[in-house]
């Protein structure tokens, strides 16, 4: 499945020149509204059908075209490292960064952004700690790759965030979301705290988990966008379904 029949869908308008369509005066040809003529308008764009019908002239204006510009950030906090999370998120890093490179694809690392041209890096800091800083890098739409366990604010971070229209991939485990039956003693990669697992604690862990990924999925969604991978899952058709990715 080639990947140049893709591209990003970016949850907003964006405001680069090049080739995607944004709200705002320019010469494309995809037709945004009318107003009143003021003279110096060019003549080409009145729209005579308006004149018929009111006897007054108006111009018709079209869509900006603007360039999409993707900065990624990629997850390496420790609870990355379980389940197979780190490398099925590089993977998907990949594709992403794979498909936004014809208009332009960045990295975020710990010591800012940088062009992509095949390595990439992940960030051993949670998103918490590490987003609010790298932000200030992002001169288009960012790119989340995490699997979005860190504690704290959600709706707080996504605020802070929604100048760069974020998208965000979330990548669990099977496990994680459905831990195994059997009594165990689980210890915490983040805090180092341990739990005994029991068939109660277990309920509560997935009332807790389902309460925090609609928490997660509608602050993601509202400040940009959003999707959730299971690692193993087929990258491309997810990204699709979910309308991250969309054909050119």
């Amino acid at each position: 499945m080639p990947l140049t029949r893709y591209r990003i869908r970016t949850p907003r308008l964006i405001a680069y020149p090049g080739e995607r369509l944004v709200r705002g005066r320019g010469g494309s040809l995809e037709f945004l509204e009318l107003r009143p003529y003021v003279p110096g308008d060019d003549l080409r764009w009145v729209d005579w059908k308006a004149y018929a019908r009111t006897g007054k002239l108006y111009s018709r204006v079209f869509q900006a075209e603007a360039r999409g510009r993707f900065y990624l950030w990629l997850d390496g906090s420790p609870s990355m490292r379980l389940h197979g999370k780190a490398a099925y998120a590089r993977r998907v890093a990949e594709v992403l960064l794979r498909v936004a490179r014809p208009e332009g694809a960045f990295v975020l690392t710990p010591r800012g952004a940088r062009r992509w041209r095949g390595a990439l890096e992940a960030d051993p800091r949670g998103p918490m700690e590490a987003l609010p800083q790298l932000a200030a890098h992002v001169r288009g739409t960012l790119l989340v790759v995490t699997d979005g366990l860190d504690e704290g604010d959600w709706r707080g971070l996504y605020r802070q965030l929604a100048r760069v229209q974020p998208i965000t991939v979330q990548v669990l485990a099977p496990e994680e979301l459905d831990p195994p039956r059997e009594e165990a003693e689980l210890v915490d990669v983040e805090t180092g705290a341990r739990v005994l697992v029991t068939p109660q604690v277990r309920a509560a862990y997935r009332k807790a988990l389902a309460a925090h990924l609609r928490e997660l999925r509608f602050w993601a969604r509202r400040a940009g966008g959003y999707a959730h991978l299971r690692v193993g899952e087929a990258i491309v058709p997810g990204l699709v379904q979910q309308k991250v990715l969309e054909e050119r």
